[in-house]
């Protein structure tokens, strides 16, 4: 599967250029037509009677292409059309007129007497609620509890954000249908749920049209960043695969630290070492053989801690316990790399803005954050970013100056450049206690071997849902490090 994921500007862009590439937009919609009579047979083939909702664009056109290659094929087919055919213009008006089976109004349509009910109302660029005939039919359809197929997103569905447009209704769908590339909406939740099935179509547009238009938002696979993925040099020693630390927090809350700590050693680093109070170590010490321990009661015994030994990476915030925000400055001072997590990013509850003063102090450190959903409200507090996942992490990484990996089961990993990727590989079984943890030792034991923030981030994210994977039910955090020799070993 291609990687682009296209805004819905960005695909407005693409048709429009596409006709002087050779790709002119009445064959464009005749293949987008066909890719969905294919699609329905497809999925259902079983299938005789089709009711196609059909709207007043180019979505509508797709929709009358679609009906006219059924019908052909043997189908019983009907129209239900939100407006009459002689409203319609261009190509959507020229597909309408080809199509010589029934149509009627859409609020009159009957659906419980469908196999299936093709949706083609509204494309990924609607930014407005459903209304009217629409908003009736998509209740209707609902109730009717007809398998649904949509026709590049379920009507209603925003494209760019996931999220119904105008916080209106939206169709659930079977299966969907999609052209060219997908949409930030087809992998972001709720929209992920909404789509159903993905099926994404070659239409025949050029990809050098793709190319121009400059997408930098991508799904996130390993051809994204497997060629920055650190590959040990025969010859090596372990400091040369780098040097991690990992604050830890007080003795009765040492799981989160270890956690961080062991992977990423299986991530790849090549020492890990554990700082903090004794009385916590001592914990550590029956659990670990491969961490190293060493002592620190404070910011200042961190600071020497990390002074005696070159250090690559660092993890804060794993069940760090108090006095950490100090050992966040520590950190982004000394180590050559830092993640923060959970209650590195607490401290700061209200005022992001001071962490990202700490952050600016040495622009030389990569930097990647890792919140939840209630670390980011917490920390950014009154002054959360808006809009949809994609554009609260993004702004959040201009605003700390960091990489930004919003987790969740649509986690979204941004950069300050502007790029971002959005995962769909995580199962539901990672959302368990510590699971993040882990989550931000891969990505410091990938920092650690020198990988670029973005790439360490989008890796990590993309490695912690495979390890996740192979575990399936009954996961907990503890299973994850070992699970991930076998991950990474495919990737070689």
């Amino acid at each position: 599967m291609t990687l682009e994921l296209l805004s819905t500007t960005e695909m407005a862009d693409a048709d429009r250029r596409a006709p002087a590439a050779g790709a002119p937009a009445e064959a464009l919609m005749e293949a987008a037509g066909r890719a969905v009579a294919d699609a329905a047979l497809d999925l259902w083939p079983l299938a005789r009677r089709v009711v196609v909702m059909a709207g007043p664009g180019n979505n509508g056109g797709d929709g009358y292409v679609a009906a006219r290659l059924l019908a052909a094929r043997g189908l019983e087919v009907a129209v239900a059309a939100l407006v009459p055919r002689e409203r319609l213009k261009g190509d959507a008006a020229a597909a309408a007129g080809r199509w010589e089976g029934p149509v009627v109004p859409l609020a009159e349509a009957e659906f419980s007497g469908a196999d299936v009910v093709i949706d083609a109302l509204f494309g990924a660029g609607l930014s407005r609620a459903l209304d009217g005939a629409a908003a009736n039919a998509v209740e209707r359809l609902r109730t009717a509890a007809v398998p649904t197929l949509a026709v590049d997103v379920p009507s209603g569905l925003d494209g760019d954000t996931g999220r119904p447009a105008g916080q209106g209704a939206v169709v659930r769908a079977g299966a969907t249908v999609t052209f060219v590339r997908l949409k930030p909406g087809h992998v972001l939740y709720p929209g992920r749920a909404l789509c159903g099935r993905l099926v994404l179509a070659d239409i025949g547009m050029p990809e050098r049209v793709v190319e121009s238009v400059g997408a930098t938002v991508f799904l996130n696979r390993p051809a994204l960043w497997l060629a920055a993925l650190p590959r040990p040099e025969p010859e090596g020693h372990k400091y040369g695969r780098g040097h991690c630390v990992v604050w830890t927090g007080p003795e009765f809350a040492t799981g989160a630290a270890r956690l961080s700590a062991v992977a990423a050693l299986r991530a790849g680093a090549g020492a890990v070492t554990l700082i903090g109070p004794p009385s916590a170590l001592r914990i550590h010490a029956a659990h670990v053989t491969a961490v190293m321990l060493r002592p620190a009661d404070d910011a200042a015994g961190f600071a020497a801690a990390v002074a005696l030994r070159r250090t690559d990476a660092a993890v804060v915030g794993p069940g760090a316990g108090e006095g950490v925000e100090e050992i966040v400055r520590r950190a982004l001072d000394l180590a050559g790399a830092v993640v923060l997590d959970a209650d590195a990013l607490t401290a700061f509850a209200g005022r992001p803005e001071d962490l990202a003063a700490a952050i600016a102090a040495r622009p030389d450190r990569p930097v990647v954050v890792t919140p939840h959903e209630g670390e980011f409200g917490r920390l950014f507090g009154d002054a959360a970013p808006s809009g949809s996942k994609l554009e609260r992490a993004r702004e959040a990484a201009v605003r700390l100056g960091a990489v930004v990996a919003l987790k969740g089961p649509d986690t979204v990993v941004a950069s300050l450049d502007g790029r971002a990727a959005i995962a769909d590989n995580a199962p539901p079984y990672l959302a368990t206690a510590g699971a993040g943890d882990v989550l931000a030792g891969i990505a410091a034991g990938l920092l650690a071997q020198r990988t670029p923030a973005f790439e360490a981030a989008a890796a990590a994210v993309w490695i912690h849902g495979e390890a996740a994977k192979a575990i399936g039910r009954g996961l907990i955090a503890d299973d994850l490090p070992g699970a991930l020799p076998a991950v990474l070993a495919a990737l070689d």
